[in-house]
């Protein structure tokens, strides 16, 4: 179990409270795409990859990039048990979908990258420490049920 301090809680929440869902979802996930354009693979239905402008004007890759920040708000609502909350989500991805967990740590990655430069100054080291843990959590969490 994590323990959290309140300045973690409050701060997490102030974050989620801040940012736009629908631009931050779409370009964290966006940007791993183009960075890391081999997680492009598990995304074959989604259609026209082929180039940063098709990535980030591509609706399918929107969508799923709010899905994640729906999956990061069922967490930040689950604190005490985010483990328990993504057993069936950490099942999916390993299981059926079969995505090499470090992606999980890329995207992670980008989402940080993309919640510092919406936030500017407000992300200070003590902010990003505390979204950092969160979101370690949250990867740990979504690894625990691959074999």
């Amino acid at each position: 179990m994590v323990e959290w301090t309140d300045f973690e809680r409050t701060t997490i929440q102030e974050i989620f409270s801040k940012i736009d869902a629908g631009v931050v979802g779409p370009a964290a996930f966006s940007r791993c795409l183009i960075v890391y354009p081999w997680t492009q693979r598990y995304f074959g239905s989604f259609g026209n990859l082929y180039n940063a402008a098709a990535i980030t004007s591509n609706p399918k890759v929107a969508a799923h990039g709010k899905v994640v920040i729906g999956g990061l708000e069922k967490a930040l609502k689950n604190m005490d048990d985010i483990k328990t909350t993504y057993k069936d989500l950490s099942v999916l991805h390993s299981d059926k979908l079969r995505v090499d967990p470090d992606n999980f740590n890329l995207l992670a990655d980008c989402l940080t990258i993309v919640v510092a430069s919406q936030m500017g100054q407000a992300f200070t080291p003590d902010v990003q420490a505390a979204f950092q843990k969160f979101i370690a959590v949250v990867v740990a969490s979504l690894r625990k049920q691959y074999h």
